[in-house]
This record gives C-alpha cells, sequence and structure tokens, in this order.
C-alpha cells in the first residue's frame, strides 16, 4: 500500500469551504482505500489529509481523473499554502488490508 499524510493551509476564513471541495470530490477514486480529512484543533486554517491507495500508481492516476481536476481548479484560489506532505507504506489497520512485512 501507498500512503500520504499532508498538512494544507486554507485562506484565512476559508477551512470549511475547501473542505467541501475535498469531501465533494472523495468519491470513486480507483485504488483509494481511505481518505480522511481532519481539521486542526490548534490552526483554524489548517487541514490534515490522509489518504491510503493500493499503490502509488493509483494514486498518481486519481490526480487526472475529471472530478478531482475539477477540484483542483475549485479549490485553488481558497489554498494558501501546503505545509508539508510525507509519503508512508501503511502495513494495515481498521479497515485496511494487512500487508505483511519484512
Amino acid at each position: 500500500m501507498y500512503g500520504l499524510i499532508g498538512k494544507m493551509r486554507a485562506a484565512r476564513g476559508q477551512r470549511d469551504s475547501m473542505m467541501d471541495v475535498l469531501l465533494a470530490s472523495t468519491g470513486a477514486m480507483p485504488g483509494c482505500l481511505s481518505y480522511i480529512i481532519a481539521t486542526d484543533p490548534a490552526d483554524a486554517d489548517a487541514i490534515w489529509v490522509t489518504e491510503v491507495w493500493t499503490d502509488q500508481a493509483s494514486h498518481k492516476a486519481s490526480l487526472q481523473l475529471p472530478e478531482v481536476q475539477a477540484a483542483i481548479a475549485k479549490a485553488r484560489p481558497i489554498i494558501a499554502g501546503f505545509e508539508f506532505q510525507v509519503e508512508t507504506r501503511p502495513v494495515g489497520g481498521f479497515g485496511l488490508p494487512a500487508v505483511k512485512t519484512g
């Protein structure tokens, strides 16, 4: 599996609008096992996104989907920036298939 954890910053006062755009675009994305959007209780403009995909290629392909492209275009004016993004290798957990490690 392939994972991403990232922190985005919405323009001041636009966090809820940006979350609405993200939530509306998280429908059927082939290969997406989990896509979680969360607020940051210590930062009124921050959004955390945690993603789990079957593989990196599925994530990359999702960025070309028309609905994802439309969401990116809609969100672009209210995105203040991306603070960081880390790649992970999920090995399982509630709702995810187990992966042998080692």
